[in-house]
Formats: structure tokens, C-alpha cells, sequence
């Protein structure tokens, strides 16, 4: 998606994740748009069986998170939410990796207690009611 439809479909997520996040939470990539790296877990490489070379790959993708400062990093789809989350752990990034779909549940007040692995404590409790 990030190459075959460009920056008209980047736009509108981009509008999506600000709307969720708060604009002044957003960090971009560099580069971005549909000129952003390719995480490498994509097109069946993520269940390929060369681990090593996929990382070593995903490495351009985990320097590029890495220099945003951002404590999160959105995946838009499940290759690359498995991928980056292997490489912040494969690499001590740090940072969390979440689905949009978590973000957005979250945000309307709808994420189940049971859908919050992927993020941090200082999300996990978040509009958690009852208990």
C-alpha cells in the first residue's frame, strides 16, 4: 500500500493517527509518506524462514524509529506489527509497537482489558473501567 497507492492513502492515515493521538503526539519518519522504509516483514518474508537476513534488513526500519525519539511505533498492518516488534526487542529499542485498530478502540473507550499486550504502562490503564 505504501508504494501502489502513495501519499493520497499516507494522508488520510496520517489525519486518522493525529485524530487518535493528538497532533502533538505525532512524531513523523524520515523518510516518509510513500517514500517511508520498508519494514522487511512483508510479501512472505516474515514466515520465509531467513530470520537473520530479515533482520538484518529490518535494521534500515528500527534506525528509522529509533531516531524519532517516539515511545510507539504504529503498524497499520500484522506483518509489520510482528516484524517491528521482533526487531525492537531483537535490537533493545525500547519502544512499543501497537496496532492503529488498538489506538483507535482506545481512543473510543472500547479497548477490552484483554487487547492491551502490545502497549505500555502508561496506556494499559486507560479508560479500563470497573475491576
Amino acid at each position: 500500500m505504501r508504494k501502489s497507492y502513495g501519499d493520497p492513502i499516507a494522508e488520510d492515515l496520517r489525519f486518522v493517527v493525529k485524530s487518535v493521538v493528538g497532533e502533538e503526539n505525532f512524531i513523523d519518519m524520515q523518510p516518509n509518506r510513500s517514500n517511508n522504509y520498508c519494514c522487511g516483514g512483508g510479501g512472505g518474508f516474515l514466515q520465509s524462514g531467513f530470520k537473520e537476513k530479515r533482520l538484518e534488513f529490518g535494521k534500515l526500519k528500527h534506525n528509522q524509529v529509533m531516531n524519532t525519539g517516539a515511545n510507539y511505533c504504529i503498524a497499520g498492518c500484522h506483518n509489520c506489527h510482528a516484524q517491528i516488534h521482533e526487531l525492537t526487542e531483537h535490537y533493545n529499542g525500547g519502544y512499543h509497537v501497537t496496532h492503529l485498530w488498538t489506538l483507535i478502540c482506545l481512543s473510543l473507550g472500547v479497548l477490552g482489558e484483554n487487547e492491551r499486550e502490545y502497549l505500555g504502562p502508561d496506556l494499559k490503564e486507560v479508560a479500563v473501567y470497573g475491576a
